[in-house]
């Protein structure tokens, strides 16, 4: 068998492993992000302004 063959493929696989983990690792964070800025989003949509006086918006002028 050629073992400088197989050493090398073995490197390969390694580095491949290593660069598969590192790329699950940094989808995750982005996932990690993506649903902290999803959650402020949320968050600040439910901060209201103060409503309007009751007043307005009964009438509407027709005739302008």
């Amino acid at each position: 068998m050629d073992t400088t063959g197989i050493a090398a493929l073995a490197t390969n696989m390694n580095q491949a492993r290593t660069s598969e983990a590192v790329q699950l690792s940094m989808l995750k964070k982005a996932m990690d992000i993506s649903a902290q800025n999803g959650l402020q989003l949320i968050q600040d949509a439910t901060k209201v302004a103060p409503n309007n006086p009751p007043h307005l918006g009964n009438r509407i002028d027709t005739t302008a």
